[in-house]
């Protein structure tokens, strides 16, 4: 079944095109978003410096677009040619008028009833390249519309569903390839990475993230077949590097999540950043932050590209927070580790060697009984989208901290069931709580940090010296980039669950994002 294309309005969409040589520009141009992490480096940082740290209180919204669905969107909104392009859960999208909000087009197609994911039915956005935007739809399929009018160009089946298999990640257009990444791990699929050609919608490389006995890293799971169900997601859109034509995608938990005396081994390639050439798919390097993981503590978080001085010498490197409370700092030429350290209270390691394997602290393991360990099940950090700034040199990513009770589980596999084989909870007294953190790459050393109720859900840096956020109770903060001061907040209404991007329209700033079911613009007053 094709989806079905609601026409809610009868303005005209400019038929605006995306370039390669728009997707390839650094920095990206400020006036558009192309792209799920804003460029291919990921750093969410746009150098717009209208609204900064002296006039930001003055912020207010411009208009909203009410979208009538139930829940909270995690998508962040593409934007060129006089429109915004998102998607929504439930394989919903729409595209708005810039100036105004008002709906062009609106695209819906209902899941089947039998699929499913282990966190609902979200989807975190768009791809774009020349008068075409992909996205994936929750069952599994990856699809191509028209941008001016909404209408399907093609369908393609990525995988089936039935196997527990789900899409939620923004696609990634390299070159003339979209790259889709896949979410399943905790009904024990066997995670992949692949690539579509953007004309036709033909698979043009696989690459599994559980490699198969005699492949490179087969032999990290032990005698048996643990590999074919061994989790391995790729539910994050990862980063591209055009200098070295190299892809960098994060990696899932392994499957089944807490009880590894079924999995023996490091269980490669799971909790890891594997690089990969963009037009072959063929492995480059890997780092994994998690061997043997047994806390599912992804690591699907953004990985960012910048270029530093290290020790005096200029160093190519990519940056993680990770799920298991450890910050990275990566040479994205070779995955050695640069620097790390944690960010958050950590009791499962004491620490990490000189190549970045985490020194185990003895009785941490999940348990029939249950074990308190530090971070909680989703992290520290988990996969809300973070932000560098080059005017401060620093990360800024969001942290759950405390930690909570694991436990450990005997069950059996069965296709398309809850493969967890473990489960986690809170302690009495012990509440979690959140952070925004600012740590400089160089030295992985904390900068600053503002405790918060919660985590926060999704950043966004400018050249205003300003750091954007919201969080589950629908406050729009702006801090202040250097110092972690509040400068301004408003309250949504909504419960946010989607990061902040910005852009100018008529030679003005805006500041846009998904609140609950709706997208709120906020701009400066008029002079």
């Amino acid at each position: 079944m094709r989806g079905t294309l609601l026409l809610v309005c009868a303005l005209s969409a400019a038929a605006a095109q995306v370039t390669e040589e728009q997707l390839r520009r650094t920095p990206a141009d400020p006036a558009t978003w192309l792209m799920y992490g804003g460029e291919y480096r990921a750093w969410r940082y746009s150098t717009l410096a209208q609204i900064h740290t002296g006039n930001v209180a003055r912020l207010a919204p411009k208009w909203i677009y009410q979208s009538g669905l139930p829940g909270r969107m995690q998508a962040t909104p593409l934007i060129f040619g006089g429109m915004m392009y998102l998607t929504a859960h439930g394989n919903h999208a729409f595209a708005l008028d810039l100036l105004t909000g008002k709906p062009v087009w609106r695209y819906a197609k209902p899941a089947p009833a039998d699929a499913k994911g282990c966190c609902g039915t979200p989807n975190r956005g768009f791809a774009a390249l020349g008068e075409r935007l992909y996205k994936v739809n929750f069952e599994g399929t990856l699809v191509a519309l028209d941008a001016k009018t909404g209408q399907v160009l093609w369908e393609t089946e990525v995988a089936s569903y039935k196997a527990g298999l789900s899409l939620t990640a923004a696609p990634l257009v390299v070159k003339n390839k979209v790259i889709v990444g896949m979410a399943g791990a905790e009904f024990g699929v066997r995670g992949f990475l692949d690539a579509y050609d953007a004309e036709t919608g033909k698979r043009l490389w696989r690459f599994y993230t559980v490699p198969a006995p005699g492949e490179p890293g087969g032999d990290t799971w032990g005698p048996g077949d643990a590999w074919r169900r061994g989790g391995g997601s790729t539910w994050v859109t990862g980063s591209y590097d055009p200098e070295l034509n190299l892809l960098y995608w994060g990696t899932g938990n392994p499957a089944p999540d807490m009880n590894g005396d079924l999995r023996p081994g490091d269980n490669l390639y799971t909790c890891s950043v594997v690089a990969l050439d963009a037009d072959t798919g063929q492995y480059r390097w890997h780092f994994q932050f998690t061997p043997h993981d047994l806390h599912d503590w992804d690591a699907a978080e953004e990985l960012p590209l910048v270029d530093l001085t290290m020790a005096g010498k200029p160093v190519k490197a990519i940056l993680q927070a990770n799920r298991n409370g450890f910050f990275y700092t990566l040479d994205r030429v070779n995955g050695k580790l640069l620097a790390a350290k944690p960010y958050t209270t950590v009791t499962w390691a004491s620490g990490l060697d000189a190549n970045g394997r985490p020194i185990l602290t003895p009785g941490q393991e999940p348990s029939a009984q249950g074990t308190r360990t530090c971070p909680g099940l989703g992290g520290g950090h988990n996969w809300q989208p973070t932000a560098y700034s080059p005017q401060t040199g620093w990360y800024y990513f969001g942290s759950t901290d405390g930690c909570q009770m694991y436990y450990k589980t005997e069950g059996e596999y069965v296709e398309g069931q809850w493969y967890m084989l473990s489960t986690a909870g809170n302690l009495p007294g012990e509440q979690q709580t959140g952070s925004l953190i600012a740590v400089d790459p160089v030295t992985a050393e904390t900068k600053w940090r503002v405790p918060l109720r919660n985590a926060p859900n999704g950043l966004l840096a400018t050249a205003g010296g300003l750091v954007f956020t919201g969080d589950g109770d629908g406050y729009l903060v702006a801090f202040d980039a250097r110092t972690g001061e509040v400068r301004w907040r408003f309250n949504t209404g909504g419960g946010i669950a989607a990061p902040p991007v910005t852009y100018t329209l008529r030679g003005k700033q805006y500041v846009t994002l998904a609140a609950g079911a709706s997208v709120i613009t906020f701009g400066l007053p008029d002079e």
